[in-house]
Protein backbone atom coordinates (compact mmCIF):
# COMPACT_ATOMS: atom_id res chain seq x y z
CA UNK A 1 0.00 0.00 0.00
CA UNK A 2 1.23 3.73 -0.88
CA UNK A 3 2.72 5.15 2.62
CA UNK A 4 2.26 9.06 1.59
CA UNK A 5 4.61 11.69 3.45
CA UNK A 6 2.93 14.92 4.28
CA UNK A 7 3.53 17.49 2.24
CA UNK A 8 3.97 15.90 -1.31
CA UNK A 9 5.34 12.30 -2.72
CA UNK A 10 5.83 8.71 -1.07
CA UNK A 11 7.70 8.09 2.07
CA UNK A 12 11.34 9.74 1.64
CA UNK A 13 10.84 10.68 -2.11
CA UNK A 14 9.11 14.52 -0.89
CA UNK A 15 7.78 16.69 -4.10
CA UNK A 16 8.66 20.12 -2.48
CA UNK A 17 7.07 22.00 -0.47
CA UNK A 18 3.10 22.18 0.25
CA UNK A 19 2.02 25.09 2.04
CA UNK A 20 -0.74 24.55 4.39
CA UNK A 21 -2.48 27.96 5.10
CA UNK A 22 -3.74 26.86 8.65
CA UNK A 23 -0.19 26.03 9.88
CA UNK A 24 3.16 27.69 10.47
CA UNK A 25 5.60 26.05 8.30
CA UNK A 26 5.20 23.92 5.35
CA UNK A 27 3.41 21.36 5.77
CA UNK A 28 6.08 17.81 6.40
CA UNK A 29 9.00 20.36 6.55
CA UNK A 30 7.82 22.32 9.88
CA UNK A 31 10.83 24.61 10.13
CA UNK A 32 10.29 28.69 8.65
CA UNK A 33 6.74 30.46 9.55
CA UNK A 34 4.39 31.37 6.52
CA UNK A 35 5.09 35.31 4.93
CA UNK A 36 3.10 37.14 7.37
CA UNK A 37 1.66 39.60 4.38
CA UNK A 38 0.37 36.16 2.78
CA UNK A 39 -1.68 35.25 5.61
CA UNK A 40 -2.97 38.87 6.18
CA UNK A 41 -4.58 38.55 2.80
CA UNK A 42 -5.78 35.43 3.09
CA UNK A 43 -7.54 35.89 6.23
CA UNK A 44 -8.95 39.15 4.02
CA UNK A 45 -10.05 36.93 1.31
CA UNK A 46 -11.84 34.93 4.10
CA UNK A 47 -14.26 37.17 4.97
CA UNK A 48 -15.42 38.16 1.62
CA UNK A 49 -18.92 36.37 0.71
CA UNK A 50 -18.38 33.79 -1.76
CA UNK A 51 -14.50 34.11 -2.41
CA UNK A 52 -13.11 31.29 0.06
CA UNK A 53 -16.42 29.44 0.72
CA UNK A 54 -18.93 27.93 -1.31
CA UNK A 55 -22.33 27.74 -0.15
CA UNK A 56 -26.11 26.59 -1.50
CA UNK A 57 -29.33 29.08 -1.12
CA UNK A 58 -30.08 28.60 2.34
CA UNK A 59 -26.43 28.26 3.67
CA UNK A 60 -25.70 25.07 3.81
CA UNK A 61 -23.12 23.44 1.91
CA UNK A 62 -24.05 19.77 0.87
CA UNK A 63 -27.48 18.30 -0.35
CA UNK A 64 -28.43 14.94 -0.85
CA UNK A 65 -30.37 14.69 -4.16
CA UNK A 66 -32.47 11.98 -5.57
CA UNK A 67 -33.22 11.43 -9.48
CA UNK A 68 -35.90 9.25 -11.72
CA UNK A 69 -33.30 7.91 -13.77
CA UNK A 70 -36.18 7.65 -16.78
CA UNK A 71 -37.44 11.58 -16.67
CA UNK A 72 -33.89 12.98 -15.38
CA UNK A 73 -36.22 14.75 -13.09
CA UNK A 74 -34.69 14.96 -9.11
CA UNK A 75 -35.20 16.38 -5.76
CA UNK A 76 -33.77 17.25 -2.85
CA UNK A 77 -34.14 14.50 -0.17
CA UNK A 78 -32.15 16.07 2.68
CA UNK A 79 -29.31 18.71 3.24
CA UNK A 80 -27.00 19.75 5.93
CA UNK A 81 -27.60 22.74 8.18
CA UNK A 82 -25.52 26.34 7.75
CA UNK A 83 -22.27 26.10 9.45
CA UNK A 84 -22.44 22.39 10.28
CA UNK A 85 -19.33 21.29 11.88
CA UNK A 86 -20.43 17.56 11.77
CA UNK A 87 -21.64 16.75 8.61
CA UNK A 88 -19.45 18.67 5.88
CA UNK A 89 -19.18 16.19 3.44
CA UNK A 90 -20.39 12.17 2.90
CA UNK A 91 -18.24 10.08 0.92
CA UNK A 92 -17.96 6.17 0.20
CA UNK A 93 -21.75 5.96 0.19
CA UNK A 94 -23.60 3.17 -0.69
CA UNK A 95 -27.56 2.18 -0.96
CA UNK A 96 -29.24 -0.46 1.28
CA UNK A 97 -33.13 -0.21 0.03
CA UNK A 98 -34.37 2.75 1.27
CA UNK A 99 -31.57 4.46 2.82
CA UNK A 100 -28.26 5.68 2.19
CA UNK A 101 -25.38 4.32 4.34
CA UNK A 102 -21.81 6.08 4.87
CA UNK A 103 -19.20 6.76 6.97
CA UNK A 104 -18.32 10.02 8.78
CA UNK A 105 -15.14 10.77 11.02
CA UNK A 106 -16.24 12.87 13.37
CA UNK A 107 -13.39 15.77 14.03
CA UNK A 108 -11.80 15.14 10.93
CA UNK A 109 -9.71 12.02 9.34
CA UNK A 110 -7.26 9.55 11.09
CA UNK A 111 -4.78 12.05 11.29
CA UNK A 112 -1.28 13.09 10.30
CA UNK A 113 2.04 13.35 11.82
CA UNK A 114 1.46 16.19 14.28
CA UNK A 115 0.05 19.79 13.14
CA UNK A 116 1.90 23.43 13.49
CA UNK A 117 0.54 26.16 15.39
CA UNK A 118 -2.62 27.12 14.12
CA UNK A 119 -2.74 30.64 12.45
CA UNK A 120 -4.49 33.71 14.62
CA UNK A 121 -8.47 33.50 14.39
CA UNK A 122 -9.16 29.40 14.17
CA UNK A 123 -12.37 28.19 13.04
CA UNK A 124 -14.93 27.32 15.60
CA UNK A 125 -14.66 23.63 16.93
CA UNK A 126 -16.46 21.07 15.97
CA UNK A 127 -17.28 17.69 17.77
CA UNK A 128 -14.55 15.27 18.14
CA UNK A 129 -15.28 11.67 17.96
CA UNK A 130 -12.30 9.32 18.74
CA UNK A 131 -13.61 6.46 16.93
CA UNK A 132 -15.02 5.74 12.92
CA UNK A 133 -18.90 5.83 12.86
CA UNK A 134 -21.29 4.97 10.09
CA UNK A 135 -24.58 6.80 9.28
CA UNK A 136 -28.05 6.11 7.53
CA UNK A 137 -30.21 8.55 6.06
CA UNK A 138 -33.65 7.77 4.63
CA UNK A 139 -34.24 8.82 1.31
CA UNK A 140 -37.74 8.01 0.94
CA UNK A 141 -38.92 10.62 3.21
CA UNK A 142 -37.69 13.77 5.02
CA UNK A 143 -35.36 12.73 7.92
CA UNK A 144 -32.11 13.44 10.01
CA UNK A 145 -29.05 11.21 9.07
CA UNK A 146 -29.24 8.13 12.08
CA UNK A 147 -26.38 7.28 13.70
CA UNK A 148 -25.59 3.09 13.14
CA UNK A 149 -22.52 1.84 14.43
CA UNK A 150 -22.73 3.02 18.35
CA UNK A 151 -20.30 0.67 19.23
CA UNK A 152 -16.75 2.52 20.16
CA UNK A 153 -13.91 0.80 17.80
CA UNK A 154 -12.19 0.96 14.75
CA UNK A 155 -14.01 0.57 11.30
CA UNK A 156 -10.90 0.71 8.99
CA UNK A 157 -12.25 0.96 5.37
CA UNK A 158 -14.69 -0.20 2.59
CA UNK A 159 -13.31 -4.02 3.00
CA UNK A 160 -14.95 -3.58 6.72
CA UNK A 161 -18.22 -3.31 5.83
CA UNK A 162 -20.86 -5.26 4.18
CA UNK A 163 -24.85 -4.71 3.35
CA UNK A 164 -27.25 -7.75 3.65
CA UNK A 165 -29.06 -9.06 0.40
CA UNK A 166 -32.77 -8.21 1.23
CA UNK A 167 -30.95 -4.44 2.27
CA UNK A 168 -31.83 -4.53 5.72
CA UNK A 169 -28.51 -5.18 7.70
CA UNK A 170 -25.36 -3.74 7.84
CA UNK A 171 -22.36 -5.72 8.60
CA UNK A 172 -19.16 -3.96 10.22
CA UNK A 173 -15.92 -5.66 11.37
CA UNK A 174 -14.21 -3.41 14.26
CA UNK A 175 -12.01 -3.90 17.13
CA UNK A 176 -15.06 -2.69 19.62
CA UNK A 177 -14.62 -4.80 23.07
CA UNK A 178 -11.48 -6.84 21.67
CA UNK A 179 -9.16 -3.82 20.94
CA UNK A 180 -6.31 -5.98 19.81
CA UNK A 181 -8.29 -8.25 17.42
CA UNK A 182 -11.21 -8.08 15.28
CA UNK A 183 -15.07 -9.23 14.88
CA UNK A 184 -18.29 -8.81 13.11
CA UNK A 185 -21.11 -6.86 14.24
CA UNK A 186 -24.40 -6.14 12.35
CA UNK A 187 -27.68 -3.36 13.12
CA UNK A 188 -30.31 -2.99 11.05
CA UNK A 189 -29.77 0.29 8.40
CA UNK A 190 -32.71 2.06 9.90
CA UNK A 191 -31.12 1.72 13.21
CA UNK A 192 -31.45 -0.16 16.79
CA UNK A 193 -28.95 -1.92 18.46
CA UNK A 194 -25.21 -3.47 17.54
CA UNK A 195 -24.91 -6.84 18.01
CA UNK A 196 -21.98 -8.97 18.03
CA UNK A 197 -21.86 -11.81 15.81
CA UNK A 198 -18.38 -13.39 16.25
CA UNK A 199 -16.60 -13.80 19.58
CA UNK A 200 -13.54 -15.93 20.44
CA UNK A 201 -9.97 -15.16 20.04
CA UNK A 202 -10.42 -14.89 16.36
CA UNK A 203 -9.77 -12.22 14.02
CA UNK A 204 -12.65 -12.17 11.56
CA UNK A 205 -12.64 -9.26 8.85
CA UNK A 206 -13.93 -9.02 5.57
CA UNK A 207 -18.23 -9.92 6.28
CA UNK A 208 -19.94 -11.42 3.02
CA UNK A 209 -23.35 -12.15 4.28
CA UNK A 210 -24.44 -14.74 2.10
CA UNK A 211 -28.08 -14.77 -0.35
CA UNK A 212 -29.33 -16.94 1.89
CA UNK A 213 -29.30 -14.46 5.08
CA UNK A 214 -28.70 -17.42 7.34
CA UNK A 215 -24.74 -17.61 6.72
CA UNK A 216 -22.00 -15.19 7.01
CA UNK A 217 -18.66 -15.58 4.93
CA UNK A 218 -15.49 -13.79 6.72
CA UNK A 219 -11.57 -13.85 6.59
CA UNK A 220 -10.95 -15.63 9.71
CA UNK A 221 -7.59 -16.38 11.41
CA UNK A 222 -6.55 -16.42 15.13
CA UNK A 223 -3.08 -16.87 16.84
CA UNK A 224 -1.83 -20.02 15.57
CA UNK A 225 -4.51 -20.57 12.37
CA UNK A 226 -3.20 -18.54 9.33
CA UNK A 227 -5.94 -16.12 7.38
CA UNK A 228 -8.44 -18.81 6.33
CA UNK A 229 -12.27 -18.14 4.89
CA UNK A 230 -15.13 -18.95 7.29
CA UNK A 231 -18.23 -19.37 7.27
CA UNK A 232 -20.55 -18.10 10.14
CA UNK A 233 -24.19 -19.67 11.01
CA UNK A 234 -26.34 -16.66 12.09
CA UNK A 235 -28.49 -17.40 14.67
CA UNK A 236 -26.88 -19.83 15.63
CA UNK A 237 -27.36 -22.16 18.74
CA UNK A 238 -25.29 -22.93 21.76
CA UNK A 239 -25.99 -26.33 20.29
CA UNK A 240 -24.81 -25.68 16.76
CA UNK A 241 -20.81 -24.72 15.76
CA UNK A 242 -21.00 -20.94 15.21
CA UNK A 243 -18.13 -21.16 12.72
CA UNK A 244 -17.22 -23.66 10.06
CA UNK A 245 -13.63 -23.44 7.88
CA UNK A 246 -13.88 -23.99 4.42
CA UNK A 247 -10.43 -23.34 3.04
CA UNK A 248 -7.60 -24.03 3.78
CA UNK A 249 -9.37 -27.70 5.62
CA UNK A 250 -7.35 -29.58 8.19
CA UNK A 251 -5.99 -31.64 5.02
CA UNK A 252 -4.51 -28.36 3.82
CA UNK A 253 -3.04 -27.71 7.17
CA UNK A 254 -1.18 -30.94 7.86
CA UNK A 255 2.52 -29.28 6.84
CA UNK A 256 1.68 -25.93 8.65
CA UNK A 257 3.06 -25.97 12.46
CA UNK A 258 0.19 -25.52 14.42
CA UNK A 259 1.41 -26.57 17.58
CA UNK A 260 4.68 -24.57 17.30
CA UNK A 261 2.89 -21.43 17.88
CA UNK A 262 3.33 -19.63 21.04
CA UNK A 263 -0.23 -17.24 22.53
CA UNK A 264 1.01 -13.60 22.50
CA UNK A 265 -0.61 -11.58 25.20
CA UNK A 266 -1.11 -7.76 25.25
CA UNK A 267 1.26 -5.75 27.81
CA UNK A 268 1.35 -2.08 28.29
CA UNK A 269 3.99 0.25 28.63
CA UNK A 270 4.30 3.83 29.00
CA UNK A 271 6.38 6.37 27.31
CA UNK A 272 8.74 8.84 29.02
CA UNK A 273 6.06 11.62 28.14
CA UNK A 274 2.71 9.43 29.78
CA UNK A 275 1.56 8.03 26.48
CA UNK A 276 0.33 4.45 26.76
CA UNK A 277 1.08 1.87 24.33
CA UNK A 278 0.15 -1.11 23.38
CA UNK A 279 2.36 -4.19 22.84
CA UNK A 280 2.29 -7.71 22.44
CA UNK A 281 4.46 -10.02 23.27
CA UNK A 282 5.83 -13.60 22.63
CA UNK A 283 7.47 -15.91 24.96
CA UNK A 284 9.51 -19.04 24.09
CA UNK A 285 7.07 -22.23 25.30
CA UNK A 286 10.46 -23.78 26.33
CA UNK A 287 11.89 -21.12 29.02
CA UNK A 288 12.79 -22.22 32.68
CA UNK A 289 12.61 -19.98 35.56
CA UNK A 290 15.31 -17.91 35.98
CA UNK A 291 16.91 -18.20 32.28
CA UNK A 292 18.19 -15.24 30.34
CA UNK A 293 17.20 -14.91 26.15
CA UNK A 294 18.23 -12.56 23.80
CA UNK A 295 15.08 -10.57 22.67
CA UNK A 296 13.96 -8.80 19.15
CA UNK A 297 11.57 -6.09 19.49
CA UNK A 298 9.07 -5.55 16.36
CA UNK A 299 7.93 -2.39 14.95
CA UNK A 300 5.50 -1.77 12.05
CA UNK A 301 5.32 0.06 9.00
CA UNK A 302 2.20 2.03 8.12
CA UNK A 303 2.46 4.39 10.06
CA UNK A 304 -1.24 3.74 9.89
CA UNK A 305 -1.14 -0.03 10.89
CA UNK A 306 -2.00 -2.27 13.49
CA UNK A 307 -0.28 -5.60 14.91
CA UNK A 308 -2.82 -7.80 16.38
CA UNK A 309 -2.97 -10.95 18.59
CA UNK A 310 -2.63 -13.41 15.80
CA UNK A 311 -2.32 -13.42 11.61
CA UNK A 312 -3.29 -10.04 10.36
CA UNK A 313 -5.30 -10.04 7.50
CA UNK A 314 -2.98 -7.48 5.47
CA UNK A 315 -0.20 -9.25 3.20
CA UNK A 316 3.07 -8.07 4.40
CA UNK A 317 1.69 -7.94 8.22
CA UNK A 318 0.45 -12.13 8.10
CA UNK A 319 4.27 -12.49 7.44
CA UNK A 320 5.14 -10.33 10.21
CA UNK A 321 3.20 -12.21 12.41
CA UNK A 322 4.68 -15.28 11.56
CA UNK A 323 8.58 -13.90 11.35
CA UNK A 324 7.56 -12.88 15.04
CA UNK A 325 6.30 -16.57 15.58
CA UNK A 326 9.13 -17.68 14.30
CA UNK A 327 11.43 -16.14 16.26
CA UNK A 328 10.13 -17.08 19.40
CA UNK A 329 9.95 -20.59 17.87
CA UNK A 330 13.70 -19.62 17.78
CA UNK A 331 14.33 -18.67 21.42
CA UNK A 332 14.21 -15.38 21.03
CA UNK A 333 11.54 -13.06 23.66
CA UNK A 334 9.86 -10.90 20.82
CA UNK A 335 8.01 -7.34 21.38
CA UNK A 336 5.97 -6.35 18.49
CA UNK A 337 5.15 -2.60 19.33
CA UNK A 338 2.16 -0.69 18.43
CA UNK A 339 3.55 2.68 18.28
CA UNK A 340 1.30 6.17 18.38
CA UNK A 341 0.48 7.63 14.85
CA UNK A 342 -0.94 3.92 14.27
CA UNK A 343 -4.45 3.25 14.25
CA UNK A 344 -7.12 1.13 16.35
CA UNK A 345 -6.71 2.72 19.45
CA UNK A 346 -8.40 5.66 18.64
CA UNK A 347 -7.97 8.95 16.96
CA UNK A 348 -5.72 11.24 19.21
CA UNK A 349 -2.92 7.96 19.32
CA UNK A 350 -3.26 8.01 15.46
CA UNK A 351 -2.90 11.85 15.54
CA UNK A 352 -0.47 12.55 17.81
CA UNK A 353 1.62 15.20 17.65
CA UNK A 354 4.97 15.93 16.70
CA UNK A 355 5.50 12.41 14.85
CA UNK A 356 7.26 11.91 12.19
CA UNK A 357 9.74 14.51 10.50
CA UNK A 358 8.05 16.93 13.02
CA UNK A 359 9.59 15.83 15.79
CA UNK A 360 10.18 11.61 15.85
CA UNK A 361 7.71 12.11 19.14
CA UNK A 362 6.71 8.18 18.44
CA UNK A 363 9.80 6.74 18.91
CA UNK A 364 9.48 7.03 22.95
CA UNK A 365 7.22 4.07 22.37
CA UNK A 366 9.96 2.15 21.27
CA UNK A 367 12.00 2.99 23.84
CA UNK A 368 9.90 2.09 26.42
CA UNK A 369 9.45 -1.41 24.72
CA UNK A 370 13.42 -1.58 24.97
CA UNK A 371 13.09 -0.92 28.67
CA UNK A 372 10.19 -3.38 28.97
CA UNK A 373 12.22 -5.99 27.33
CA UNK A 374 15.03 -5.36 29.98
CA UNK A 375 13.90 -5.33 32.79
CA UNK A 376 11.83 -9.28 31.81
CA UNK A 377 13.10 -11.69 33.68
CA UNK A 378 13.66 -13.95 31.03
CA UNK A 379 15.60 -11.42 28.54
CA UNK A 380 19.35 -10.92 28.51
CA UNK A 381 19.26 -6.59 28.71
CA UNK A 382 22.20 -7.19 26.91
CA UNK A 383 20.99 -8.89 23.91
CA UNK A 384 18.30 -6.76 22.54
CA UNK A 385 17.45 -6.57 18.65
CA UNK A 386 15.06 -5.06 16.46
CA UNK A 387 13.64 -4.81 12.97
CA UNK A 388 10.87 -3.09 10.57
CA UNK A 389 10.10 -2.59 7.64
CA UNK A 390 9.30 0.90 5.74
CA UNK A 391 8.29 3.09 8.44
CA UNK A 392 9.23 0.24 11.00
CA UNK A 393 12.42 0.58 8.98
CA UNK A 394 12.30 4.30 9.93
CA UNK A 395 12.04 3.66 14.11
CA UNK A 396 14.42 0.35 13.52
CA UNK A 397 17.46 2.82 12.28
CA UNK A 398 16.07 5.24 14.60
CA UNK A 399 16.74 2.91 17.53
CA UNK A 400 20.26 2.32 16.08
CA UNK A 401 21.24 5.83 15.99
CA UNK A 402 19.89 6.54 19.34
CA UNK A 403 20.05 3.89 21.45
CA UNK A 404 23.38 1.77 20.65
CA UNK A 405 23.43 1.01 24.43
CA UNK A 406 20.30 -0.38 24.31
CA UNK A 407 19.32 -2.49 20.71
CA UNK A 408 22.50 -4.11 19.81
CA UNK A 409 21.72 -5.02 16.11
CA UNK A 410 18.78 -3.87 13.67
CA UNK A 411 17.22 -5.26 10.84
CA UNK A 412 16.11 -2.14 8.74
CA UNK A 413 14.16 -2.90 5.64
CA UNK A 414 13.60 -0.41 3.37
CA UNK A 415 13.64 2.40 5.94
CA UNK A 416 14.09 5.85 5.63
CA UNK A 417 16.72 7.82 7.29
CA UNK A 418 16.25 11.39 6.49
CA UNK A 419 12.17 13.14 6.57
CA UNK A 420 11.85 15.35 4.19
CA UNK A 421 14.25 17.26 2.29
CA UNK A 422 16.57 19.60 4.33
CA UNK A 423 19.85 18.73 5.37
CA UNK A 424 20.57 21.86 7.72
CA UNK A 425 21.71 19.75 10.79
CA UNK A 426 19.62 22.77 12.91
CA UNK A 427 15.89 21.82 10.94
CA UNK A 428 12.99 19.96 13.09
CA UNK A 429 12.96 17.45 10.25
CA UNK A 430 16.59 16.45 10.51
CA UNK A 431 16.92 16.51 13.97
CA UNK A 432 14.29 14.28 13.99
CA UNK A 433 15.52 11.59 11.34
CA UNK A 434 18.14 8.82 12.10
CA UNK A 435 20.89 10.83 10.25
CA UNK A 436 20.53 13.80 12.75
CA UNK A 437 21.63 11.25 15.54
CA UNK A 438 23.99 9.45 12.92
CA UNK A 439 27.13 9.43 15.11
CA UNK A 440 25.62 7.62 18.14
CA UNK A 441 25.17 4.78 16.19
CA UNK A 442 27.19 2.40 17.23
CA UNK A 443 25.44 -1.16 16.44
CA UNK A 444 25.45 -3.45 13.49
CA UNK A 445 22.81 -3.37 10.95
CA UNK A 446 21.42 -5.61 8.14
CA UNK A 447 20.16 -3.41 5.35
CA UNK A 448 17.92 -4.46 2.73
CA UNK A 449 16.35 -2.43 -0.24
CA UNK A 450 14.79 -3.04 -3.53
CA UNK A 451 16.06 -0.39 -6.03
CA UNK A 452 13.36 -0.04 -7.90
CA UNK A 453 11.26 0.99 -4.80
CA UNK A 454 8.45 3.08 -5.32
CA UNK A 455 7.40 4.00 -1.83
CA UNK A 456 10.53 4.54 0.11
CA UNK A 457 13.59 6.15 -1.94
CA UNK A 458 16.53 3.99 -2.84
CA UNK A 459 19.06 6.42 -1.95
CA UNK A 460 17.40 6.51 1.57
CA UNK A 461 19.28 3.22 1.87
CA UNK A 462 22.78 4.17 0.06
CA UNK A 463 22.98 7.88 1.43
CA UNK A 464 22.97 5.52 4.85
CA UNK A 465 25.42 3.60 3.88
CA UNK A 466 27.53 6.49 2.92
CA UNK A 467 27.17 7.47 6.59
CA UNK A 468 27.87 4.34 7.92
CA UNK A 469 31.13 4.04 6.21
CA UNK A 470 32.58 7.13 7.37
CA UNK A 471 31.81 5.92 10.81
CA UNK A 472 32.79 2.31 10.63
CA UNK A 473 29.88 1.19 11.59
CA UNK A 474 29.67 -2.51 10.79
CA UNK A 475 27.02 -3.43 8.14
CA UNK A 476 26.03 -5.93 5.54
CA UNK A 477 23.74 -4.82 2.62
CA UNK A 478 21.12 -6.29 0.40
CA UNK A 479 19.84 -5.05 -3.02
CA UNK A 480 17.30 -6.55 -5.19
CA UNK A 481 17.76 -5.50 -8.39
CA UNK A 482 14.32 -4.50 -10.18
CA UNK A 483 12.24 -5.00 -7.37
CA UNK A 484 9.84 -3.17 -5.09
CA UNK A 485 9.13 -2.06 -1.40
CA UNK A 486 8.26 -5.27 -0.84
CA UNK A 487 10.08 -8.38 -2.65
CA UNK A 488 7.89 -9.40 -5.23
CA UNK A 489 9.68 -12.96 -5.25
CA UNK A 490 9.46 -15.89 -2.43
CA UNK A 491 12.59 -17.29 -2.86
CA UNK A 492 13.98 -13.45 -2.12
CA UNK A 493 12.24 -13.34 0.80
CA UNK A 494 13.28 -17.07 1.82
CA UNK A 495 17.00 -15.91 1.12
CA UNK A 496 16.54 -12.34 3.63
CA UNK A 497 14.90 -14.69 6.07
CA UNK A 498 18.08 -17.03 6.77
CA UNK A 499 20.27 -14.04 6.17
CA UNK A 500 18.40 -12.49 9.50
CA UNK A 501 18.52 -15.51 10.77
CA UNK A 502 22.13 -15.71 10.74
CA UNK A 503 22.72 -11.91 11.81
CA UNK A 504 20.83 -11.85 14.52
CA UNK A 505 22.76 -15.23 16.28
CA UNK A 506 25.84 -13.43 15.09
CA UNK A 507 25.06 -10.31 17.36
CA UNK A 508 22.66 -11.23 19.51
CA UNK A 509 23.93 -15.05 20.35
CA UNK A 510 22.16 -18.00 19.03
CA UNK A 511 18.84 -18.98 21.18
CA UNK A 512 17.77 -22.14 21.77
CA UNK A 513 16.20 -23.77 19.14
CA UNK A 514 12.96 -25.87 19.13
CA UNK A 515 12.40 -26.29 15.34
CA UNK A 516 15.42 -26.71 12.85
CA UNK A 517 15.89 -26.08 9.51
CA UNK A 518 13.62 -28.52 7.39
CA UNK A 519 11.06 -27.75 9.47
CA UNK A 520 10.65 -23.73 9.20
Amino acid sequence: AQQNQQGGGGIGIPNGPAFNPSAQGRAGRGDQPPDAAALAGMQAAAKIPGLTRATLRGGYTLAVMKANVATGQAEEVWHNEPNDRMFGNIGNARLAGDYLVFPLNVGGGRGGRGRGVQAPEPQPAGPVDEWDRYYSLNIAVRSKPVLLTTSDGLIEDQTSVAVSGDQKMFYYSTNAGDIDRRHIWAVPVAGGTPQQLTTGKGIETWPVPLASGKLLATLSADWKRPQSVGVWRLGTTSSQPAQQYVYPTATGLKNFPLDLHVEPTAVMTTAADGIKVPNQLFVPRDLKAGEKRPAVLFVHGGPARQMLLGYHYMHFYHWAYGINQWLANQGYVVLSVNYRSGIGYGRSFRSAANTGGRGNAEYQDVVAGGKYLQSHPNVDPDRIGIWGLSYGGVLTAQALARNSDMFKAGVDLAGVHLWGNSIDPESVSFKSSAIGAIDGWKSPVLLVHGDDDRNVAFQQTTGLVQLLRARNVEYELIVFPDDTHESMLHSRWMYTLDRMEKFLAKHLGAPKRIITGAGR
